[in-house]
This record gives structure tokens, sequence and C-alpha cells, in this order.
């Protein structure tokens, strides 16, 4: 038996269908968050749809106590729907304040359950309760585990908006990068006037370098004309020159008396530093033996 409402307005298989076909796109939706403004405004038309059904269904007495499913006509099955779709949506409804207030409530009818099964679970288990207790007992597990069931299947919805949100990140396109960064032109190293006049002073960065080997730089000198090709004489002996070609008698005392100052000057010099070495090792006053007491 189909009915349709007053004059102009929807029928009621077409409330049913609003109704079902809201509460497909919510299960569909990809939505972050139940809270969402987009799915409450789902909720609430769906939840309009399908309480508006329920009166016409109310209101034609559709069903009746009396019959049986077989007797029940095959247009009609569908709605008796209606009570588990609004079930359904009306648990989608996010009020945070009422939600709250729910989660409390549950968690104090948990605590009771908990404590009543722990004071009753010694007489059951030993035999001593009566039948209206050990009746008691196991309502109250099934209470609990009512409870239990609903608290997994929540945990599971919000498990499966958070994998339908993350598989609609894949499938979703990659939008278009930003313009590339201008490639930047390499810093030229730079060396502070500061850093650089230390390096010259203790001798260290790559001006400190050596430039030139010791044979390199003697064999420059020698194309000077400074140093003979002979070399350099022995440590502490000047270098051996012969008189040149010519040279007259006086010129040659006069070479030979500055061979004779500089040998001198040699002699005077280590006499000097045999006599500071003799100081350094010898205080003053070593071998004085006048004021000994």
């Amino acid at each position: 038996m189909m009915a349709e409402a007053g004059a102009g307005g929807p029928r009621l298989a077409e409330l049913l269908a609003l109704g079902r076909r809201l509460w497909d796109e919510l299960e569909a939706s990809t939505e972050p968050s139940s809270g969402a403004p987009a799915v409450q405004d789902k909720v609430r038309q769906g939840l309009d749809a399908l309480q508006r059904a329920a009166a016409m269904v109310a209101q034609l007495e559709l069903f009746s106590e009396n019959e049986e499913l077989e007797e029940i006509a095959s247009a009609d099955l569908k709605f008796m729907l209606l009570p588990a779709l609004l079930g359904a949506l009306t648990l989608k409804q996010v009020d945070l304040s009422r939600r709250w207030e729910h989660l409390e409530t549950r968690y104090k009818q948990k605590k009771e359950l908990e404590n009543k099964l722990a004071s009753m679970s010694s007489s059951v288990e030993s035999g001593t309760a009566d039948e209206d207790q050990v009746r008691e007992f196991y309502i109250l597990q099934i209470q609990k585990w009512i409870g239990t069931s609903l608290e997994e299947i929540e945990s599971i919805d919000q498990e499966l908006v958070i994998l339908r949100s993350r598989d609609a990140a894949k499938q979703a396109p990659a939008g278009p990068r930003g313009p590339s960064r201008p490639a930047r032109t390499p810093v030229k190293p730079f060396i502070l006037t500061r850093d650089a006049a230390q390096a010259r002073v203790f001798g260290v960065g790559y001006p400190g370098l050596p430039t030139m080997t010791v044979d390199d730089w003697y064999e420059q000198r020698r194309r000077q004309g400074i140093v003979s090709q002979q070399g350099f004489g022995e440590p502490g002996s000047p270098p051996c020159s012969s008189p040149p070609a010519g040279a007259s008698d006086e010129e040659l005392q006069k070479q030979q008396h500055e061979t004779e100052e500089e040998k001198d000057d040699e002699e005077a010099l280590w006499k000097a530093r045999d006599w500071d070495d003799w100081k350094d090792t010898h205080p003053r006053g070593y071998g004085n033996r006048h004021n000994m007491g």
C-alpha cells in the first residue's frame, strides 16, 4: 500500500529515498571530521526527511502488530528500514556538549557495572548465589559488553574516516608546482682584512707557503753574481776569493789587514760566547771562599 502526503507535499517513498541517499553520501564522504558543517547539514536533512516519513507510516498504519512478515506487501517492506536509518543518522549527530555528557554518563555506568560484577563474582563462582543473583550477574555482564562493543564501533568509525581521507589524498592529482627557484650564482670566497693581516704576521695561509726550493734560490743568486760558483765555505769561515789580477802591494796589504781583522773579530766573538756560557753554568760568587763561616 503506497501513500502520498497532502497536496504539493513529498510522497512517502520520496522521503525515504532522500533519507537513504543522504545516508549513502555520508558513508562515502571524504570529510576528515564528522563534525564538519557540510556533514552535519546532511545529517539534519536526512533526519528531517526520515522523521517525516516515520510520522506518515504511523499515520497510515502501514504495519500492524498482528501481521506476519509474509502478509506485508513487497512494496511496503522498504519502509521497515526507517527506524534503522533514523538511529544511524542520529549517531552521526555531533554536539560537543551532549557528546561529553554522553561519554561521562557511559564512563560512570561502566564503573558501576564493574564494581557490581566484582562484588558478585565470588558468590556466583562459588555457587552460593541464588538464581536471581546469578541472573543479575549475567545481565550485568551483557550490559558491560554492549558498552564495550559500542566504544569499539565508534573507534572503528573514526579509523575508517582517517583511512578514507588518506585514500582520497593518494588518488587526488598532484597540483601544479610553483615556479622553480632561479639558480643562484656561487658566492666567491673572500678574506677579511684582519684575517689576511694576521695570516701575514703568523705565517699562515697561502701567502706563507714557499715559492721556490733552496736549490732554485741558490741558482738565482748565482746568476745575479751574488754567490760564486764554488758556493759557500765552511761555517764560520769567510768565502775564499783570490786577489784580482794586477793588484798593487798596497791593495794586497789592505786586503790582508781586513782578513786579519775579520779573524780577530771571530776570535773575540767566540770568546764572548764562551764567557756567556760559563756565566750561565757558574753563579755569581762561585769559588769565593774568603767569607765562609
